[in-house]
């Protein structure tokens, strides 16, 4: 039996022959060629494979160890085990325990191998352990704790900032953040943010958020700076279910998702000052079900439906939608307008809003579709409930309705539809980033930069639009004729899609020319051909 060593298979690995196998299974297998095969075992008779011989794969790398609480190590040229085990503080013989088979005069350039890990507790002093959690990237962990990439990679060599592994250990610079008491939470601060508007906004007091935060200066917040917020007394709910409001929630969501109608909902939360606006981590009342949605006031022809707040008058609202009290008498001749009752739906005399093509200059016309809210659109245009409501004095924010046209100001970011030749628009979701926007679309944080040059990109927000400039990989609907769109998962390599899609690498690699498939990342998109 001929057994290949290490040393008999320079820039490839070892692999040991298994019932069924042949030289054009294995070739398949690993995307290789029987020809590329029969020369790198010259002494190998491929008519006469036995199970347990040991044969070389040509240029395929050695597959990742098992490291559990350790780190993966890709060898570099020039690298010695002492070397390596010098510079991460661990001993050799850990490393040749971590890594059995390893063979310490013959390093392979290229080659994984498992470093004995760095555990909680033993970064050096002046940084502390993270746990690499879905979606983080070295640029987004350089803004989190306020330091850079660079910073980073020294404290951990050899770490490959686009193979960021979910449960993966590395040292991050700068004092470890300190958790929230029990009995608040953590906020991200906001521009404009204060301890005074954060306290009315969650319903407490300034001197509760200051005693949260005992280390931080209220004179000197900071944009991305994370704080803790008391959760004040959950509001009573008889007969109905606590929830605790999630990303993307609103309220029209919510009720939608409930079966009850939206007044009910705002009914049950009077503490809820503006529907528009709710806040991740704050506690609602979802009252119980009543087996059919509650049906609207219906409202004549030139008139909206609108849900009473908390604060709410005739001549208040008179106001807001720029009519008169006696004009909102007549459109509710039954309801009495000293009795008004949060929850209590009216008609408000006006328009529907702006007609298309009629918004002022200096805003975009906007369809509203479902789910939308004057909250989540100031965040997708990257503009302000307030500068939308100045837009639209006739619209009630609370109504809106699927189909009816706003005006949307202009903000610091694209508008539908306007980004320039070059670049394709693309709406921000969880977890994005500059640095994971470049690797995913094949280009570079400074094109985007330079594509977005309003757009603050320590600040992105779910749902704003973004312009992406043209890399070398394939644009969002961009797939030529005969190839169908697909977005890489973990684990996919040029070879596993070929054998699932029933079409060859080759293939594959000519419907994406720019694509590099050693470098895939998850998230990206790439076009299949079709079978």
């Amino acid at each position: 039996m001929v057994r290949h060593n290490r040393q008999q298979c320079p820039g490839g690995r070892t692999y040991t022959i298994r019932a069924g196998d042949t030289f054009f299974t294995i070739a398949r297998r690993f995307d290789l060629s029987v020809d590329a095969l029969l020369e790198a075992n010259p002494d190998v008779d491929p008519d006469n494979l036995r199970v347990g011989q040991v044969i070389c794969l040509p240029g395929v790398p050695e597959p990742e160890p098992e490291c559990p609480n350790g780190t993966l190590y890709t060898i570099r040229a020039g690298d010695t085990l002492f070397s390596i085990a010098r510079r991460y503080n661990v001993s050799v013989d850990a490393i040749l325990r971590a890594n059995p088979g390893l063979d310490p005069d013959n390093l392979q350039v290229g080659r994984i191998i498992c470093i004995p890990g760095v555990m909680p507790g033993e970064c050096p002093a002046g940084s502390f352990a993270y746990t690499i959690r879905q979606g983080d990237t070295l640029f987004r962990l350089a803004n989190e704790f306020d330091t850079t990439v660079s910073a980073i990679q020294r404290l951990n060599p050899g770490i490959d900032p686009n193979n960021l592994r979910v449960g993966m250990r590395i040292c991050i610079p700068g004092e470890e953040p300190t958790e929230c008491p029990p009995g608040s939470r953590e906020y991200t601060i906001r521009a404009g943010d204060t301890f005074f508007r954060l306290a009315q906004r969650f319903g407490v007091s300034v001197d509760d958020i200051i005693a949260a935060n005992p280390g931080v200066d209220p004179n000197r917040l900071q944009v991305g700076q994370v704080v803790c917020i008391p959760q004040p007394d959950v509001p009573p709910c008889p007969g109905g279910r606590l929830y605790v409001i999630r990303p993307g929630d609103n309220l029209f969501v919510i009720a939608r998702r409930n079966n009850i109608s939206l007044e009910r909902l705002i009914a049950a939360n009077p503490q809820i000052e503006d529907p528009d606006v709710v806040s991740v981590g704050e506690t609602i009342c979802i009252p119980p079900a009543s087996g059919m949605m509650a049906q609207q006031r219906q409202c004549p022809a030139g008139t909206n439906p609108y849900v009473i707040r908390s604060g709410d008058t005739f001549f208040s609202l008179a106001q807001r939608f720029n009519t008169t009290v006696a004009a909102i008498q007549a459109a509710n001749p039954g309801v009495n307008p000293n009795n008004l009752r949060v929850g209590q739906t009216i008609c408000i005399p006006g328009g529907n809003g702006p007609q298309p093509g009629r918004c002022p200059a200096g805003t975009t016309p906007y369809v509203i579709r479902s789910g939308d809210t004057y909250f989540a659109l100031a965040q997708r245009f990257n503009t302000t409930v307030d500068a939308i409501r100045n837009a639209n004095p006739n619209v009630d924010p609370n109504n809106l309705r699927v189909g009816q046209t706003i005006c949307i100001p202009e903000g610091n970011g694209p508008q539908p539809g306007r980004c320039p030749a070059g670049t394709t628009p693309y709406v921000v979701r969880s977890g994005d980033t500059y640095f994971a926007l470049a690797q995913r679309f094949n280009t570079t944080v400074d094109a985007i930069r330079n594509a977005n040059p309003n757009v603050d990109p320590n600040n992105l927000q779910v749902g704003q639009t973004i312009c992406i400039p043209g890399g070398n990989g394939p644009q969002p609907g961009r797939c030529p004729a005969g190839t169908t769109p697909y977005v890489i998962r973990s684990g996919d390599t040029f070879f596993s899609l070929a054998q699932r899609f029933n079409t060859t690498v080759e293939a594959i690699q000519a419907a994406n020319p720019g694509v590099n498939p050693n470098r895939l990342q998850v998230g990206q998109e790439i076009c299949i051909p079709r079978s």
